[in-house]
Parts: C-alpha cells; sequence; structure tokens
C-alpha cells in the first residue's frame, strides 16, 4: 500500500507542476518547494530529536542541491510550460539509463551486454516518444523534452555525488540539507520574480502545499520508512509506478489524451528501466532507488 502511496505522490508532482509553473513561474514555484518541503522536515527531525548538522559538508550541500534538486526541478517546471505533465513524468522515467552512463564515465562501472542493450531501448523511447507522440516539432517544445532529459542527467550526476560525498549520512539529514541547500541556490533567481504572488489563487495554493508537504516531504518519510520495512529491493519498484501514477493523474484531472507515440515510449523506457534495475539487482547492489523521482 505504501508504495504505491509513494508513486502516487511522486507521481503527482508533475501534475502540480503543471498546473502552478504557469502562474508561479518556474523559479518562484521550485523555490517555495523546496523551502517548504525542507523546513517542514526540519520540524519533523526536531520531533523526533535528530537535528541534522551541516557545519562540516555545508559545500557539499550546496552543490548537491544544485545538481539534485533545483537545476532539474527548475528544468522540470520550465519543460511543464510546453508539455503535458503525462509525457514529463515518462521521461523523468529515464534517471536510471542516465545514473548508468555517469556511473560508467565517473566511477568507471562496466558496461555489460545488457546493460548497453537497455540503454538502447531506453533512447529508441525517448525518440519515438519525440516524434511520433504528437506533441508537435516546434522548437520550444523540443527544448521543453531536451530539458526534461537533462534533469534526469542531473538526477545520475546527483546519485553518483551522492554516492561518493555522502555514503554515511542519514537520509533524513540528506534530504534536508538537499532541499534547504536548494533554497538558497534559487533564492537569487525567484526573488525577481515574487510579484507573480499576487496571481496566487486557492487551487494554485493548494498545488504548491501538495507539491512540498505531499510529494516531497511526505514523500521522503514514505520512502524511508519502506526503506526500512519492505527494504531497497522492493522500494526500487516504485521508480515504475512514478510515470505510470503521473499519466494517471494527467489524464483523470486534467485532461490529457496518450497517443500511440507515446503509450509506446512509456513501454520502451519502462522496460529500459526495468533491465537496468534488474541487472542492478542481480549483481547484488545494495544501492536505494534515487531519492528524486519528480
Amino acid at each position: 500500500m505504501f508504495l504505491n502511496i509513494l508513486g502516487a505522490l511522486w507521481g503527482g508532482s508533475f501534475l502540480f507542476m503543471r498546473v502552478a509553473a504557469p502562474v508561479l513561474g518556474p523559479f518562484l514555484l521550485i523555490d517555495l518547494r523546496v523551502l517548504i518541503a525542507g523546513f517542514a522536515l526540519l520540524i519533523y527531525a526536531y520531533a523526533i530529536r535528530k537535528m541534522p548538522d551541516f557545519r562540516q559538508k555545508w559545500k557539499q550541500y550546496l552543490l548537491l542541491g544544485a545538481v539534485n534538486a533545483a537545476i532539474p526541478f527548475t528544468m522540470i517546471a520550465t519543460a511543464e510550460l510546453h508539455v503535458t505533465a503525462s509525457v514529463s513524468s515518462i521521461l523523468n522515467a529515464t534517471t536510471p539509463l542516465f545514473a548508468l552512463l555517469t556511473a560508467a564515465i565517473w566511477l568507471k562501472e562496466r558496461l555489460r551486454h545488457g546493460k548497453v542493450l537497455s540503454m538502447f531501448i531506453g533512447i529508441a523511447g525517448v525518440a519515438i516518444l519525440a516524434g511520433w507522440g504528437h506533441l508537435g516539432h516546434s522548437p520550444i517544445v523540443l527544448l521543453s523534452i531536451l530539458f526534461s532529459l537533462l534533469a534526469s542527467v542531473c538526477y545520475g550526476i546527483g546519485g553518483v555525488y551522492t554516492k561518493l560525498h555522502f555514503a554515511s549520512e542519514a537520509p533524513l539529514t540528506l534530504a534536508i540539507g538537499q532541499q534547504l541547500a536548494a533554497g538558497l541556490v534559487l533564492l537569487p533567481f525567484s526573488i525577481p520574480t515574487v510579484g507573480r504572488l499576487q496571481g496566487m489563487t486557492l487551487s494554485i495554493a493548494a498545488s504548491v502545499f501538495c507539491l512540498a508537504v505531499l510529494s516531497t516531504s511526505v514523500g521522503y518519510l514514505i520512502y524511508f520508512y519502506l526503506i526500512k520495512s519492505v527494504g531497497p529491493t522492493k522500494t526500487l519498484s516504485v521508480t515504475l509506478l512514478v510515470p505510470l501514477y503521473g499519466v494517471i493523474w494527467g489524464m483523470l484531472l486534467l485532461g490529457e489524451r496518450l497517443s500511440v507515440g507515446t503509450v509506446t515510449g512509456l513501454v520502451l523506457i519502462l522496460s529500459s528501466t526495468i533491465m537496468i534495475t534488474e541487472t542492478k539487482l542481480g549483481a547484488g547492489s545494495k544501492r536505494t532507488v534515487s531519492q528524486n523521482q519528480e
């Protein structure tokens, strides 16, 4: 049950960004998201008497917050000004593919034949989604697709950076530090757009709240609970649930429609993800699923 709830919350983040980004703009929306989420988690940490200490690694946290939250979140919110929540959530499922590439380049991890095949399948899925998904071929749409993919690249880099510099860090501390650091990084860009708050409506405020508190803060807490209760292997399947729920929410609440190309792209990208994650598990990996699925 909790696994489905987590998939629904992380998949719902694409819906909330699609609703709020056109009004608040990507920078202000994402800064509100990470700051509210960070402080909500900080309050939780205080309540359970596990306050984090960032003094020794504050520089590393600033870099992590930028690469693993501020930049990719903003890119996705920018992309969703021109592509649907469904498409954005599907493209986000390429994160394991780029994590694999980053690990191969940075950590010199060997790419076996199965992994190479999974990469080509994922790339084919993206190509079909972009070229046969009825998205249009205007420069702004293609740029939005590129932004969504670059966000996944950032997650791949962020995952490797976390492995190198935060291997012994408590997960809750890591989540709080990443969100608050991302908020600081975004402040110079969000403050000039604060006037957009005048367009805030009840539905926009609800979207911001759900994005920050439910999709991010509560999502992280459920994620940590699942890691402890069912283990990282089963939790890894949330990677497949996020785009599925992203598509479901987009269809039910935003009236988005799926083309044959979109469905084909989704199937290929998810197949690529399954092959990558199964290869990792088969190799005895004990790494947990990336904390950024939204």
